[in-house]
């Protein structure tokens, strides 16, 4: 690989929610970024606001995770344009409320390809640069899902459970390396999640939710934790389902978005 002429941090699903506000408090602390999203119009729109208010450099990708190809392609273009990974946040995915059979196979799969298959790709691929910069860091995005099954949402919730997994035992496999990894999981919060998922009139976003600004900057700030929740009530509801049998907890999680 030739010599690097930019070291930035990566975010994926950048040009919305969580993503978005990302890339907007990495830029607030002075890295340079690469923003990676479907919507390259909305990738570029953000880069030009971010680089005239803060003057750092903003490189955009237009990839779709859901290509099994994606994570290949895009460390190719990271590689092409000479761009030192100094930290990755794979936040890049999405759900669906319904049954597994009334929800089209295709977007199910899709959605572990996602949420799953190209998390681990992109890390894998990025993991040894990664460990030859000081102080870098991969930030995964799971869910307050992840801590027990979904009935109504059965392949997300299980998919955020693969990342927290993943996340926790990738936190002990390279934190000699300097490496931190930290698996975010925020409950219901303020963004395009919920009208993406048909989640909006459900009890769980109906309860309330946490902005996208809070849920970040709890993030960053606990970059070097390995889990790391947003919000009282989501640790609380996280706890005490630790407390609870499973029968009730994934009876209560199907109540809470059907």
């Amino acid at each position: 690989m030739e010599a690097a002429s930019l070291q930035a941090v990566v975010v994926t699903g950048a040009s919305a929610g969580i993503g978005e506000e990302f890339a907007r408090q990495l830029a607030v602390a002075g890295h340079h970024l690469v923003l990676v999203a479907r919507r390259l119009d909305r990738l570029e729109a953000l880069a030009g606001e971010l680089q005239s208010r803060h003057g750092i450099q903003v490189v955009c990708i237009a990839s779709d995770l859901a290509r099994a190809d994606a994570a290949e392609q895009l460390v190719a273009t990271l590689r092409q344009k000479q761009v030192q990974v100094t930290g990755l946040v794979n936040n890049a995915g999405f759900g669906d409320r319904g049954s597994v059979e009334s929800l089209a196979l295709q977007r199910q799969l899709d959605m572990i390809q996602v949420n799953v298959t190209s998390l681990v790709d992109l890390t894998w691929r990025l993991l040894p640069g990664l460990k030859n910069v000081a102080n870098s860091f991969v930030i995964n995005v799971a869910s307050t899902a992840a801590f027990q099954a979904g009935p109504n949402m059965a392949v997300y919730y299980a998919s955020k459970a693969f990342v927290l997994s993943f996340s926790e035992a990738l936190h002990e496999e390279l934190k000699g390396d300097g490496v931190a990894v930290s698996a975010l999981c925020p409950g219901a919060t303020d963004s395009e999640f919920a009208s993406e998922a048909n989640m909006t009139d459900t009890l769980l976003f109906k309860a309330g939710t946490m902005t996208t600004e809070a849920v970040v900057r709890k993030a960053l700030a606990g970059r070097r934790n390995a889990i790391v929740i947003p919000g009282f009530k989501n640790l609380l509801l996280v706890w005490l389902g630790k407390l609870s049998p499973r029968l009730v907890t994934r009876r209560l999680a199907g109540m809470l978005q059907a």
